[in-house]
This record gives C-alpha cells, sequence and structure tokens, in this order.
C-alpha cells in the first residue's frame, strides 16, 4: 500500500469522525432550519405569482422555474392532497 493510499484513508476516517463529533448531533435540526427558508423562499415566488407585492420581487423572479419542479413535494408537507387548478400540479 502506498503512502498516498494510506494518507487518503486516514483523512476519510477523520473525516467521518469529524462528522460524527460536530455534525450529526444537529443535522435534524440544520435539516429543519433549510426547509423552513426554503418553504419562505416558496411562499415568497407563490404570493408574486399570485399578485401580492413581493419585497424582494427582482432577486425571485428568476427563480419560478426551479421551483415548480419541487412544487409537488411542498404541498403534501405543507399537507393538501392537490393545489392549485386541474393541470398545475396534481
Amino acid at each position: 500500500m502506498s503512502a498516498w493510499s494510506r494518507i487518503v484513508r486516514a483523512w476519510r476516517t477523520i473525516e467521518r469522525g469529524h462528522d460524527a463529533v460536530f455534525t450529526a448531533r444537529w443535522r435534524q435540526g440544520l435539516r429543519r432550519e433549510a426547509r423552513r427558508q426554503e418553504d419562505t423562499l416558496r411562499a415568497l415566488v407563490m404570493l408574486e405569482s399570485l399578485g401580492v407585492d413581493n419585497p424582494v420581487a427582482y432577486e425571485t423572479l428568476d427563480l419560478v422555474p426551479y421551483l415548480v419542479a419541487d412544487l409537488h413535494e411542498w404541498h403534501q408537507r405543507m399537507g393538501r392532497e392537490s393545489f392549485g387548478d386541474p393541470g398545475v400540479c396534481c
């Protein structure tokens, strides 16, 4: 076994240890916060598409095509069986 492969293997072991000590404890909280931020962004974009003034309209306008892709997952997580008019999502 070469010295390089031993270094790589040792580095991966250190990464796993770091993940176990520093990240794993807070992973659920980090995911929850990321989901909350994504939901806020989706709500801003959806409100804008419904005609409600958006304070960050210029920055979110280009994001609409990207957010359409995960609309189905979002409305199910929010507790709605279907969303919008027929053909919009479900």
